[in-house]
């Protein structure tokens, strides 16, 4: 009963990432750490060269849970106006995976003396496949399951805008502008299911506080939009120790919450973990939790006068 349970909920879950009613792109805990995979703004603002990977294994222990993977630099080049970056990611969910490579540019403009304003535009390429016809079925006639989606490659562009000061930031992004479709299936009912990608909105903010010498409060948050879906925010609260150790908790509207540690091995480098628990989903009768692990190193200082160490945005 569980196993039947377990396949009838992953055909939905894949048949919400195909239609316009879900939400179609992966989610993170670390996104505070993870900003140019949804905001091209975001490029060259750690004046550093910075390399950041993350693996997010999601809803362990059950079959076809989401896997993610990501690995994003980017830096500013020439002068302190403009910033680049690159994107990759990988993510697959039960039959599904979806593989993309973008590159973002962002110009810096200088508000005032402690305040800047970026704008971004980034561009790349997404790779989705489905191997639908390998879901066991109760119809194994059933239309909407007999073809497969191999390697469709989708050209898709973004943009994004993001505002920081030295204790402060916010942004907001689309980061796929087109609504490529993948393929149209007409069902035994007449219907047609029509599988294609979906515009999101993202806004996302922080702050940093000193409570003393040696504790700092960061409260954070992303927001989540598309149409015909609702609203999703994570909210995150965060306590820096001393500069090294990074102790948080998080809730996503919906959905789970959760928990996250951080240390700064150096200056340069960041290890970051967290683990949170879907409390809104059937499926947190059958899986262990998420966790996520997320590693970032800043290669170049572009100018240590303007650099606090260890950068907290």
């Amino acid at each position: 009963m569980k196993t039947i349970k377990r396949i009838s909920f992953l055909l939905v879950l894949v048949l919400g990432s195909l239609t316009g009613n879900a939400q179609q792109n992966p989610m993170y805990t670390h996104y505070m750490n993870n900003t140019l995979v949804v905001n091209p703004g975001y490029a060259g603002s750690r004046d550093a060269l910075t390399i950041t990977a993350l693996h997010r294994s999601q809803w362990v222990g059950f079959d076809g849970g989401p896997s993610t993977q990501t690995l994003t630099l980017h830096s500013p080049i020439c002068n302190e106006h403009t910033g680049i970056g690159l994107s990759v990611l990988n993510d697959k969910i039960g039959p599904t995976n979806n593989t993309s490579a973008f590159f973002h540019y962002a110009y810096r403009m200088n508000l005032t003396k402690k305040s800047k304003l970026a704008l971004g535009l980034s561009g790349g390429v997404n790779i989705f496949q489905a191997e639908l016809n390998t879901l066991e079925l109760d119809q194994q006639t059933d239309p909407s399951f007999q073809t497969n989606i191999s390697n469709k490659v989708t050209p898709n562009f973004g943009v994004g805008a993001y505002y920081s000061r030295e204790r402060f930031y916010a942004g907001i992004s689309v980061p796929y502008l087109l609504q490529n479709g993948y393929s149209e299936v007409i069902q035994s009912n007449g219907n047609t299911l029509i599988s294609k990608e979906q515009r999101h909105y993202f806004l996302i903010a922080g702050a940093l506080f000193n409570l003393s010498d040696n504790l700092k409060f960061k409260p954070t948050t992303l927001v989540k939009m598309t149409p015909a879906a609702p609203i999703q925010a994570d909210f995150t609260a965060s306590f820096i120790i001393a500069d090294k150790l990074l102790l948080g908790a998080m809730v996503r509207t919906g959905d789970a919450f959760g928990a996250l540690i951080g240390f700064n091995i150096t200056e340069q480098l960041q290890l970051g973990y967290s683990y949170d628990w879907s409390y809104g989903l059937k499926t947190s009768k059958y899986n262990q939790g998420s966790h996520e692990i997320m590693l970032r190193y800043d290669f170049i200082y572009a100018s240590k006068k303007q650099i606090h160490s260890p950068r907290n945005f």
